[in-house]
């Protein structure tokens, strides 16, 4: 009898330096332990990454690259040019498709997927997992100290975040102003990545309302780095550690 196809897990990046780098690193580390992996980002971010043969991307059996289009195939999102409300819109609509297109493709290729990862600023990636009875994961491409910033600014520290020259939250040192992001801030709160804010409170309410055991967050760190910060994040989420320099574990 032959041996059942080894694990295929698509991850959906969004289309920036600073998320795909770490979504290719990820993809190392599972091509590594066996598993199979098709990446996914825009038409034109693909494109720049073919133009600067992108350090890091994986030219192995086991991993494939699959552009979708967004609607901006020719020069991409522009931050001075380009509304980004309506781009995320245009994102969440046509990468929604391109994504159901992309796994039902992969299963009638005899490549059926085994899960589905996105990173941040992509909530509607697992919603369209769910939609298909497949199992999803947030790579939190941020220092788990970040994730645990934003939890506890949604959920009842907003005011003390605010208002206060130095705040505690659980499992953090005390932290100044100058230690959040800056869009957490009245003075941030109407600049150019205030679209972050609203994306990041999508994100942890549709997390919120799973089952603890479908919480799983794949957290870029290691244990050495943030101990109790990992400590009180896995509280709250079903967290598994995936830095780069660590070996993959979760806390369930």
């Amino acid at each position: 009898m032959a041996p059942p196809p080894p694990p295929h897990i698509v991850i959906v990046t969004y289309p920036a330096q600073g998320h795909i780098n770490p979504s290719l690193q990820f993809a190392q580390r599972l091509i590594r332990m066996g598993i199979h992996v098709t990446l996914s980002t825009t038409v034109f971010a693909h494109r720049l990454m073919l133009k600067a043969n992108a350090a890091g991307v994986p030219r192995v059996a086991g991993f494939t690259i699959t552009p979708f289009s967004d609607g901006y195939d020719e020069h991409g999102f522009r931050m001075n040019h380009d509304d980004m409300n309506q781009y995320l819109s245009d994102l969440r609509t046509r990468g929604s498709q391109a994504l159901r297109d992309i796994l039902s493709g992969c299963a009638s290729d005899g490549r059926p997927v085994t899960a589905v990862v996105r990173n941040i600023l992509l909530p509607w990636v697992g919603d369209v997992a769910r939609e298909l009875k497949l199992p999803t994961a947030l790579l939190w491409i941020q220092p788990a100290a970040v994730l645990g910033i934003y939890y506890h600014y949604f959920h009842g520290y907003k005011d003390a975040i605010l208002e206060k020259e130095v705040v505690e939250l659980p499992g953090l040192p005390p932290l100044s102003r100058a230690d959040l992001p800056s869009f957490f801030l009245p003075s941030g709160s109407d600049g150019d990545y205030s679209f972050a804010l609203a994306t990041f409170k999508e994100e942890l309410e549709k997390l919120d309302e799973l089952q603890p055991s479908d919480q799983t967050v794949l957290v870029n760190t290691f244990d050495a780095l943030e101990a109790e910060t990992l400590k009180a994040v896995e509280i709250r989420y079903r967290t598994i550690i995936a830095g780069c320099s660590a070996n993959i574990r979760s806390n369930h």
